[in-house]
């Protein structure tokens, strides 16, 4: 052999060991991090489908404020309530709250049945003081709300969540009233006993 060659030959297998060496130290280094957006929206669990509550004991009582009425049965929590929102200079808001499980992100259409009307109002799943609830806001002018304005039968169905048979009941109309006056107006007052009473029995509310 050469001396040329050899010497060519020599620089060729220096060349080869050392890409071989950088091949080897690039496959012991980690894969470059993915960068993962935590605030890309992600499935909801499953839902899970609610009976209707039974609601033939229930009722409506006043908040302690004044501000929200709320109908459900005596010593457990509110099934639906009713929250009038007030502030200086602005329209007097309804919110309408079904208490009902809820995942975040979601939406529902709300229908609800009374007094003659057929309303519909899209709520909104919301975390509220711990609780994931159905929430639903329009301006106490709104039309939709005369469905609560008399003294008959109310029926509130959220789709997987049931049906709230509501009894007839003097309040909810009195409420909107009050809210609809920037509160105003004499505040609704509790419903007596006997007035619980009667509209718990009497079939003509229904």
């Amino acid at each position: 052999m050469r001396e040329g060659e050899g010497t060519a030959k020599a620089a060729a297998m220096r060349k080869l060991s050392a890409l071989l060496l950088l091949t080897l130290a690039a496959c012991d280094q980690p894969a470059p991090a993915q960068r993962v957006d935590l605030a890309e929206p992600r499935p909801s669990p499953p839902q899970v489908m609610m009976e209707s509550p039974d609601t033939s004991e229930g009722f409506w009582s006043v908040a302690d404020n004044g501000h929200a009425i709320r109908f459900g049965n005596a010593g457990e929590p509110p099934l639906l309530t009713l929250d009038c929102i007030l502030r200086e200079g602005a329209e007097p808001q309804m919110e309408i709250v079904r208490h009902a499980p809820a995942s975040p992100g979601l939406t529902a259409l709300f229908p609800i049945i009374g007094n003659g009307v057929r309303s519909r109002f899209m709520a909104d799943a919301v975390l509220d003081e711990g609780e994931w609830r159905w929430e639903a806001r329009v301006p106490a002018s709104d039309a939709k709300l005369e469905v609560f304005t008399g003294t008959r039968q109310i029926l509130a169905t959220l789709p997987g969540r049931g049906m709230l048979d509501i009894h007839g009941s003097r309040i909810p109309g009195e409420f909107v009233t009050w809210c609809r006056a920037g509160g105003e107006i004499r505040n609704v007052q509790p419903e007596t006993e006997e007035e619980r009473a009667e509209n718990q029995l009497d079939p003509a509310y229904k």
